[in-house]
Formats: structure tokens, sequence, C-alpha cells
């Protein structure tokens, strides 16, 4: 089987180029995949699967029926939504959208979901049961998966595999993670209120930038003596804003940031611990505060079971040296961690690095694929769907 799915999808593979290059000349921003939307669910009929549109908004589901039908249902899940970016990478297929950029990848994503169909549609014995591939919006935002789930993608699903663009791994090999692969990340803000006053006589006053800048710095210096170093915490203040007058004391400051986290106990308990810093530095200078924490995603921890069959499946199609254990997780967030809150699931890095030459990072407006790699995406999940199949009690 395997022999069969690496001739179609090398066979297959200009029309993925071609794929790859339409998307991202033609980006969209989270929650507006119109036109990708529609330009998958077109190649998904075309391959004979059971498509609905419209759904999670601006996504699109594609039901691959195997020969022995079951109510069990394996989901690959690929996402579809561009960057506010301007792309200053010279290609001639570059976006043709001011402004707006596949840069992190969900171009390449896309082609390898809509591949691994193409591949999978041609070999109806490969697989039992359902297979449902999943085309997600708004993944930058962290909302698409949720809208996806609500329209009711996860029903009847035993397993979901996902896959993410490495530019640190080069093309042709594969990234392997057992355990944590991406970190929650949460948003929040702060609002210190204090009391205004004349800038030459601070001791009739409250100054909350003041304050504000001890609760900066002493909540940076509780993670490295509050936190176990073992679960890191990363927390961020990337907007800060008060003030009206260079001689006016601040009677109000807003900061505004993200923070991450890998272990689920740890996860929990970080409203409470920020709030507790918070409020005894406001009470020890006399000011008042404000707290919004908004949960934003859980961290995508890998199902062992489902990790060993992409490692077996990948070191089975490319060798043993192409295949990377990931001994770190990544501090990035990744919505795929939604779909995992409803059944067991795992997710790869595909290495889309070149060897000779420098590769610029996620997110940023010269970032390039490798597109050699997109076959290494469709045969890994082709092959990985094949042995899940293949393993798995029906």
């Amino acid at each position: 089987m395997l022999s069969k799915i690496k001739d179609i999808a090398e066979n297959l593979a200009p029309r993925l180029i071609e794929i790859r290059r339409h998307i991202h000349a033609h980006p969209e921003l989270s929650g507006q995949e119109y036109q990708t939307a529609a330009y998958v669910a077109g190649v998904l009929s075309s391959c004979g699967l059971q498509v609905q549109e419209t759904i999670g908004k601006t996504g699109v589901m594609g039901d691959l029926v195997g020969k022995t039908p079951s109510q069990n249902v394996l989901a690959i899940r690929t996402d579809m939504d561009a960057l506010p970016i301007q792309e200053r990478a010279n290609l001639d297929f570059a976006s043709r959208k001011p402004g707006i950029m596949h840069a992190c990848g969900h171009d390449v994503h896309t082609t390898v979901g809509l591949g691994t169909a193409m591949v999978l549609s041609q070999l109806p014995e490969a697989i039992q049961g359902t297979t449902r591939f999943i085309f997600q919006p708004a993944e930058e935002i962290a909302q698409g998966a949720a809208w996806m789930v609500q329209d009711g993608v996860m029903r009847d699903v035993n397993a979901i595999f996902g896959v993410h663009v490495f530019p640190s791994i080069v093309a042709r090999n594969i990234g392997i993670r057992y355990g944590c692969l991406t970190a929650a990340a949460d948003d929040l803000e702060i609002y210190i209120y204090g009391e205004s006053g004349h800038g030459a006589r601070p001791h009739e006053a409250i100054d909350a930038i003041w304050i504000a800048s001890q609760v900066m710095t002493t909540l940076q210096q509780a993670i490295s003596r509050t936190q176990n170093p073992l679960r890191p915490i990363v927390l961020t203040i990337g907007q800060i804003n008060g003030g009206r007058a260079s001689n006016v004391i601040a009677d109000q400051v807003w900061l505004s940031g993200t923070v991450r986290s890998l272990h689920p106990e740890t996860h929990a308990n970080l409203p409470e611990w920020i709030e507790g810093i918070v409020a005894n530095i406001c009470q020890a200078y006399g000011a008042t505060y404000e707290i919004k924490y908004s949960r934003g995603v859980p961290a995508v921890i890998n199902d062992s079971y489902l990790t060993q069959i992409l490692e077996e499946a990948g070191r089975e199609a490319w060798g043993n040296d192409h295949i990377e254990i990931l001994n770190e997780p990544s501090l990035g967030a990744e919505d795929f961690s939604v779909y995992l809150q409803h059944a067991p699931g795992s997710m790869f890095r595909l290495g889309v690095g070149y060897s000779d030459q420098y590769n610029f990072p996620l997110h940023h407006p010269e970032f390039e694929v490798n597109e050699s790699a997109i076959v290494t995406g469709v045969v890994t999940l082709a092959y990985a769907t094949y042995k899940y199949w293949n393993q798995s009690l029906l």
C-alpha cells in the first residue's frame, strides 16, 4: 500500500504545487476564507467526497467513506487562513492582496489536506470507516476550531491527525513529538487605578504608572521564585497605555499581554496567582485594580498511540534519517487543542526548510517553503491513515 500511495502522490505533485501556489497568491484573513473554502470544496467534490460548506462559518468538511462502512470516524484537520502581513518574498506567485500573506504555511496545510484526500479517494481499499477532512478557518485568531466543533465536525470522531509546517526542519523530514507539543495561551488585561496629581508633588497622588511598573516587574520576578521551573510560564506584556501629560501623575494605566504555559495544573491556577500579586501591590500603594483574564486555547498534548502511528508511517515511508524526535515543546499556541477535548489526536511537524539557505521563521514577511515538502506531508498522512484503519478495531 505504501508504494501505491507514493506513486499516486508523486504523480499528483505538479497539481499539488499548482494548488498551493493558487492559494498562496489569493490569501484570506481569519473568518474571511470564502474563496479558499469554495476552491477546497470544489477539489473535494471532484474526488467524490461528501462535502459540507459554510460549516464553522467559513469552513469545509469532506467525508471519504471507506470500503467498510462504519460509524467510526478518523479526522484530518488542516487550516486555511492567512495573516495581516505584507509579503516581501520574491515569488512569481506572491500574494496579490496587499497586506495579507500566507506567512504561517496554511496554504501548505490546505494543500496537504487536499492531496491526502485526492490520494485516498483513489485507494478505497486503503481505509475503513470514514475519514473526515476538516478545513478550518480562523486558526490565527484561535477561534476557528471552536466554530467547527460547534457545528458538529467532531461528531462520531474517534481520533484526529494534524500537521503544521516547521521551517527549522528541512524539507523531506518530519518532526514527531510525544506529549505536549504547544502551549496553552491566554489573554490578560490589567487596569491600575490611582489618583491624579501634580508631577512635582507625588506624595499627594497615587501614581498608576509607577504601580503598573511594580506589577510588571513583580510578575516576572515571581515566575522565577514561586513557580515550578520545570513547568515553564511565559508572561509578556505587549501593550501599555497611561498618562496624559509629562507633568501630570497618571491616575489610570492599562496593561495587555499574553500568558503561555505547558502544564494543565499550572494553566488552571494562573488567574488566581496573577490576581494575588496585583492585589497585594495595589493594596500596598493605595491603588485599585481590575483584571480581565481570558482563557485562550489549551495546550496540544499528543496522544501516544496516534503519535506512534505517525512516527511509524514516517519511518517506513522515508527512513529513520528523515524522522526527528522533538525533545522540546513550543510555547506557541494551536487551536488544534480544541479538537483534542473531544477525541485523542496527534499533530506532527512538516519540515519545509531549505538545507542551503537561511529559512525565515513563521510569521515573517519573507517566509518561504520548500515545496517538495508537500508530497512528504501527503504521503505521511495518507499512510498514517491507512495504518490507523488497519490497526484499529472497528
